[in-house]
């Protein structure tokens, strides 16, 4: 069954505990979403506050995915440039679908919804986003339509001797 995706939901408790949990499973199952396994809720929700008071500002936009039950499936965040010279394209961040629902194409959703969200934005010509080496993300990212545009070997440090590739995409609009 298809994701149903929303762009800007009013932000309830429900869907702020919702994108909190979501955000906890992702990152334990391996997920590259800014943090390494094992983690619990209570040392991400520091970062979900910070994008929701981007959010509150303006600055960031909340895309969700919710599966069949209601229950947040997915999400991403796209940040505007507050560069003057930037402003054409937005940043993608937190790119998630639950581990329960991979395999499924929804990542390949998400990713879509999200370009069809920026395109909405005034102004705004592409989408950029990061990703880390080692996990096969830039092929999947290829796959949908991003091309990479930029590597920083070894900037990612997982965990002493682990070093990964930050990996720049970029997606075109038009």
């Amino acid at each position: 069954m298809p994701l149903t995706f929303t762009l800007d939901p009013a932000v309830t408790p429900a869907l702020r505990d919702g994108v909190l949990d979501l955000w906890t499973e992702v990152s334990n199952a391996g997920g590259a979403v800014g943090f390494v396994p094992p983690v619990t809720p209570e040392v991400i929700r520091p970062e979900l506050v910070r994008h929701l008071a981007q959010m509150a500002e303006g600055r960031t936009r909340l895309l969700v995915g919710h599966d069949e039950t209601g229950g947040v499936a997915a999400t991403a965040f796209l940040t505007l440039n507050t560069h003057r010279l930037m402003t054409h394209w937005v940043w993608l961040y937190t790119v998630m679908v639950h581990p329960r629902h991979q395999g499924k194409g929804y990542g390949r959703d998400l990713l879509a919804a999200a370009a069809d969200a920026a395109r909405t934005l005034d102004g705004i010509e592409a989408i950029r986003l990061t990703c880390r080496g080692g996990l096969g993300l830039e092929r999947f990212y290829g796959s949908c339509g991003y091309k990479e545009v930029g590597r920083v070997p070894g900037a990612i440090r997982v965990a002493p001797g682990d070093d990964r590739d930050d990996i720049t995409m970029l997606l075109p609009l038009h």
